[in-house]
């Protein structure tokens, strides 16, 4: 679950609110109904969900997401796996009954461990997982492409190296303002890859 709450977490502080909850998803799926970190999971989803549709304009959307997200996350404890949800908890309140604050104010960041993680801060793993949300999210962007990239990636890491495909999808993560370049550049890589390995895998047939 780390890599996946770390991840949530840092692509809803950098704004991307309706991404955020691509990175949990999966993992809130797999989870026993009304376990722990299912209500958890399922109360910051509905959390990113409400501050999104606040920040669109749809009150009533927000402040009805914003009620059910607080039932989630009401037994748990203040912190849970290092998440203050005590305080997640108290902006909810204040949502649902004034949706139209975050016109005022931009919604509190999301902390874990006292800090609130911000895309560059995440390792590999948590890094590809955001990457993978912030490419669902984006027409310009195959989440495919990131797939194979990450898949790469995991493949030089399991054998000893730190070359390109890291790079790229640590670098798509962290850089907003160049994530269409560094796109374009893992594309070209990811294709020219792939048809290398077309190209060997007819040669013995």
């Amino acid at each position: 679950m780390d890599d996946a709450l770390r991840a949530g977490i840092a692509v809803y502080n950098a704004g991307e609110y309706h991404a955020a909850h691509d990175a949990w998803e999966d993992r809130w799926l797999g989870l026993e109904r009304g376990s722990d970190d299912e209500r958890f999971l399922h109360g910051l989803i509905q959390f990113t969900a409400a501050v999104y549709h606040a920040r669109r304009g749809n009150w009533l959307g927000a402040t009805g997401l914003a009620e059910s997200a607080g039932e989630y996350l009401a037994d748990l404890p203040p912190t849970y796996r290092g998440v203050d949800v005590e305080g997640v908890r108290k902006y909810l309140a204040a949502l649902a009954t004034d949706p139209e604050r975050v016109e005022r104010a931009r919604p509190p960041a999301l902390k874990i461990d006292g800090r609130a993680p911000t895309l560059s801060d995440l390792d590999f793993e948590a890094a590809a997982v955001a990457a993978r949300a912030l490419a669902e999210e984006d027409d310009r962007f195959d989440e495919e492409v990131l797939a194979d990239a990450v898949e790469f990636a995991r493949e030089e890491r399991a054998a000893g190296a730190r070359t390109r495909y890291i790079a790229f999808v640590m670098d798509f993560a962290a850089g907003e303002r160049d994530r269409a370049i560094v796109y374009r550049r893992l594309r070209e890589h990811v294709e020219r890859r792939e048809q290398r390995e077309s190209d060997v895998d007819g040669l013995f047939e």
